[in-house]
């Protein structure tokens, strides 16, 4: 699915309307099976811009047209097809506690799925093969038929990332996905999700706070900073000058020993996060 912003502007739909947009004037094109990464600081509205891309936050000014189309000019019923054109995995999966993770898994596969379909999915996973596969490109086969609430943190973000491979999408809108992996699984995951992107042609936007990651799996950047784009380009054209201005005021971010020793390392999670589904 091929991507076009123009002059785009969104806020958060609880912000008044004096309020300055989160993001102003993004302008881009990504092409049908393209990858792209969004690097910039905490704040730059990485978050907001794949809830855009998402049809999931509506845009306050410009054009936003995804496969050609404007999504918030279709019927109702052509936006949830479109919307079962799209994946976005937000940072943190909200996978309900209690599955085991072969059914969160197969959930990926919900939007090209029947109703009564669905419902039965639940308590008889129909391919369990196939979830296994999608978890191993994420070294956690070995957690098939384990609880949700027993992972940890960076295990229940892996099994995030692998309901994306079952899913009908054309379209992954990745939010963050190694935050809480540690450095050797951070590198696998990525080399996984951005070959089978590659392999599958399937359009693929992450946002990223490991810049080294960035530049390493991914031929496009974009540089992000309070809501406006500081630079578009390849990766062998994103300087150490350029990534200094996108983070003058947040020089830790480049550092990558400062940031490996705040991973959270695939440490559990508190508490399990839950998902009301409607």
């Amino acid at each position: 699915m091929n991507i076009e912003l123009s002059d785009l502007q969104a806020r958060h739909p609880s912000s008044p309307a004096h309020v300055l947009p989160t993001l102003k004037g993004i302008s881009f094109q990504l092409g049908e099976g393209e990858q792209l990464a969004i690097i910039g600081p905490s704040g730059a509205g990485k978050t907001s811009l794949l809830q855009v891309l998402a049809c999931a936050q509506r845009p306050t000014h410009g054009e936003l047209r995804l496969g050609g189309q404007d999504p918030w000019r279709l019927s109702t019923n052509d936006l949830r097809r479109m919307r079962g054109q799209l994946f976005l995995a937000p940072q943190v999966p909200p996978l309900p506690p209690r599955q085991r993770v072969v059914t969160s898994v197969l959930a990926g596969r919900l939007p090209a799925m029947s109703l009564a379909a669905s419902l039965r999915s639940l308590f008889y996973p129909t391919d369990i093969p196939a979830a296994y596969e999608a978890l191993n490109h994420f070294d956690l086969s070995d957690k098939l038929f384990d609880r949700v609430d027993r992972l940890s943190g960076g295990e229940r973000q892996r099994v995030g990332l692998a309901r994306a491979l079952l899913s009908p999408a054309s379209l992954w809108l990745i939010d963050e996905p190694l935050s809480a992996l540690d450095p050797m699984r951070a590198r696998l995951a990525m080399t996984a999700l951005v070959g089978l992107a590659r392999e599958r042609h399937i359009t693929l936007v992450a946002t990223l706070h490991q810049v080294d990651m960035a530049l390493t799996h991914f031929d496009r950047i974009i540089g992000l900073l309070n809501g406006q784009t500081v630079f578009d380009l390849p990766s062998a054209q994103v300087t150490p000058e350029r990534l200094a201005h996108l983070y003058e005021q947040h020089e830790h971010a480049l550092d990558r020993d400062t940031l490996e020793s705040e991973l959270e390392q695939d440490l559990p999670l508190s508490a399990p996060v839950v998902m009301h589904c409607r």
